[in-house]
């Protein structure tokens, strides 16, 4: 079996794809209480300003996705998850750098997100690609499950 991962910005309404953000909702709601939960609606994610990303395998199989919500003051990272099985091999930072291109090509000057303190492996992987952690942004409050980051464009 073939490792090649693509990556391509496609319709979140997909039965794989859907099957993907249930898995990141199963994953994060038993972590937080209801109130830090601060995901994206499915009708959210098919709106214009909203860049979605989807990783396959060589089979075409969807093993990681991301959304980018382009705003006038910031573009906001949502919905990012890579399945257990395909971490580690950089799927995200894939996505996440397709993401930012996106973005970046639609005017975003600056890149924000809202994750949780107990998942030191995104925290990780948004620090090595210089995000940096700042406080609460747009509509959220400062809230102790939430860590807020940001990353400039030049």
């Amino acid at each position: 079996m073939s490792t090649a991962i693509s990556i391509a910005i496609e319709p979140a309404h997909q039965p794989d794809v859907l099957a993907l953000i249930e898995a990141l909702d199963a994953y994060q709601v038993p972590l937080y209480p209801a109130e830090s939960h601060h995901g994206i609606d499915m009708t959210a994610l098919s709106q214009p300003n909203v860049v979605f990303a989807v990783a396959r395998d060589a089979e075409g199989a969807a093993v990681g996705c991301g959304a980018i919500v382009v705003g006038p003051a910031f573009a906001e990272l949502k919905r990012m998850y890579t399945k257990p099985s395909h971490r580690g091999q950089g799927i995200a930072r894939s996505l996440l750098e397709v993401l930012e291109t996106q973005a970046r090509a639609r005017g975003a000057r600056q890149f924000t997100l809202e994750t949780g303190y107990l998942q030191p492996e995104a925290i990780g992987l948004y620090e090595r690609m210089g995000y940096q952690r700042c406080g609460p942004f747009g509509d959220y409050a400062e809230d102790p499950n939430s860590v807020f980051m940001a990353k400039k464009v030049a």
